[in-house]
């Protein structure tokens, strides 16, 4: 992605280092598997995951000044570069359909955060609080995505800050409200099957902002490639397979990895918002 050199979003709050007041997370490793499949470049209620597992910790110990490696300072620019990216796309966009975009903030942290949806650690991964429309991203999850993932590139960490975008503007849209009426009235496995036509909503609105950004003519070969790998590597299969060794459809939240790479594809393909209603879609 052709991003170095270029103007970033003044919309980024640092609190690397600052600590999260307290880490609500529990039953040990069972439970930061479940947290990463229920919540992994999600931006429901992140809260209820992370209260539901239960507060098994007593505070963390005040953490020394934050010292920024080279490699972070780099990856933080980058991020910021994305944001800026999403920023101009997503406000022509609703200016396109007579809205007005408003900007979401993206927070840097380390280790632990305190957002408006509860307290997380870096093991949630990426996510997008609506309560306080803000994303949240531990720029160590860049080495996690190309180690543990096996997704590398610039364009993969890319999607994902896309991805966590495209919440934000479900949450303009009132797609987010919607959902949270809807956690109140149904079962847990019924819900999950509205969570995961959100989510991949989220990835089709990922891919819109894609198509902008080669018009933009800010991709680079194979970045296309990276995204979509991305895409891949996050389904709900694939995780609960390559952590538990097989997979419990109902309990997915996020889609099959085929399901997310498509969504993600179609919306680069459109690059409007139309042709994004998963929720009305009989093929998923």
């Amino acid at each position: 992605m052709q991003w170095k050199g270029r103007q970033g979003s003044s919309n980024v709050e640092d609190r690397r280092g600052m600590g999260g007041g307290g880490l609500l997370m529990g039953g040990g490793i069972g439970g930061i598997v479940l947290v990463l499949i229920m919540t992994f470049l999600g931006g429901g209620n992140i809260g209820d995951v992370l209260n539901n597992l239960g507060g098994g910790g007593t505070g963390l110990e005040s953490p020394p000044p934050y010292q920024e490696t080279a490699e972070e300072r780099e990856l933080a620019q980058f991020v910021s570069v994305v944001l800026a990216d999403t920023e101009q796309v997503w406000t022509e966009i609703f200016e396109e359909e007579g809205m007005v975009y408003k900007k979401p903030t993206l927070v840097l942290y380390s280790g632990s955060v305190q957002s408006a949806c509860g307290t997380a650690g870096s093991a949630v991964g990426p996510f997008y609080c609506p309560g306080d429309q803000k994303l949240y991203i531990d720029l160590s999850f860049y080495q996690e995505l190309q180690t543990k993932f096996q997704a590398p590139g610039d364009f993969a960490m890319a999607y994902v800050i896309a991805h966590e975008v495209g919440h934000h503007v479900q949450t303009l849209l009132g797609t987010s409200e919607k959902m949270a009426s809807l956690r109140q009235r149904l079962s847990e496995t019924e819900y999950n099957k509205y969570q995961v036509r959100m989510e991949l909503q989220a990835d089709y609105f990922a891919g819109v902002w894609a198509n902008r950004a080669q018009n933009m003519n800010l991709l680079e070969e194979g970045d296309l490639e990276e995204a979509l790998n991305a895409a891949t590597a996050v389904g709900d299969d694939t995780i609960q397979k390559r952590s538990q060794g097989y997979i419990v459809p109902e309990s997915f939240t996020h889609g099959t990895s085929e399901q997310r790479k498509r969504w993600f594809y179609k919306g680069f393909k459109t690059g409007t918002i139309k042709g994004g209603n998963t929720f009305n879609a009989k093929n998923l």
